[in-house]
């Protein structure tokens, strides 16, 4: 079962119409989320991010879209599905009509739920996606369902045996990897592209810039990183909400440690 504006429908019936915006023209964001014992991980976060981003594609937001109503939603959704443990993905769209000047600045929400699979892998090798680039702008930072790139580095990685691709800007520096934020770890020193690179404001990556600058045994900053300081890395592992922490154990010929990552696992755990 699928939540359109608040009514449950079986997911095989057509919900969108041909001038949906979100098809036409990509106008729409979208939040992923990780529900445990029907508890919404880091409900606060995920909501504030959606308001702004809202507010910065001039979405108008219905006065009762509150934390409480936005929660209230997700669970109903997990519940109606016969879940507990679930991945949950929250669609905001503009109403159908207009061409690039939309008719209304109102919104439609979609909530899927399915069960959840977190599984971080043992062994998992990337490589740089150098076909098509992020933009380094603020529109790259907020998660709209424009992700033309994602999914080519996608079918790249798929092509050729990789887990995963590193995204890179038109600067040709680091952002993100497809489905997640990226850290460097040099000895006690770890780097995270800065957000004016172009990268996801992603929560955990907030969670771990926050965990990291109250540690004693480590630093953290938020730089440019050239994709040849990935071959000096001692570490790098990405972050997103459903997985937590995945290292990355291998980037061409090189290998990586995955001490720092572990830590960094348990701390975040200990947070959730």
């Amino acid at each position: 079962m699928v939540n359109f504006n608040g009514s449950f429908m079986d997911k095989s019936k057509p919900i969108l119409y041909s001038n949906n915006r979100a098809f036409n023209y990509g106008d729409a964001l979208f939040e992923t989320l990780k529900i445990v014992n029907l508890k919404v991980i880091f409900l606060e976060d995920h909501y504030f991010r959606l308001m702004a981003s809202m507010r910065m594609l001039r979405m108008e937001i219905p006065l009762n879209f509150t934390m409480e109503f936005f929660e209230s939603e997700l669970l109903k959704t997990v519940e109606q599905n016969n879940l507990e443990n679930a991945r949950v993905r929250l669609t905001v769209f503009r109403k159908d009509g207009g061409l690039y000047n939309p008719t209304s600045n109102q919104i439609n929400y979609l909530v899927e739920a399915s069960p959840l699979v977190s599984l971080v892998k043992e062994t998992y090798a990337v490589d740089i996606f150098k076909d098509y680039y992020l933009n380094s702008d603020i529109l790259s930072t907020i998660k709209t369902t424009n992700k033309i790139t994602n999914v080519l580095a996608s079918i790249y990685a798929s092509e050729n045996g990789f887990d995963n691709c590193i995204l890179v800007n038109e600067k040709k520096h680091v952002v993100e990897a497809i489905n997640g934020n990226i850290f460097v770890v040099k000895g006690n020193a770890i780097k995270t592209p800065s957000i004016t690179e172009g990268c996801i404001k992603g929560i955990i990556r907030k969670k771990i810039l926050e965990m990291v600058s109250k540690s004693d045994d480590y630093t953290i900053d938020e730089v440019e990183i050239s994709p040849f300081e990935l071959q000096k890395a001692d570490e790098v592992f990405i972050t997103n909400s459903i997985v937590g922490i995945q290292p990355i154990t291998q980037y061409k010929k090189y290998n990586f440690n995955k001490k720092v990552s572990k830590e960094l696992s348990l701390a975040l755990s200990d947070l959730i």
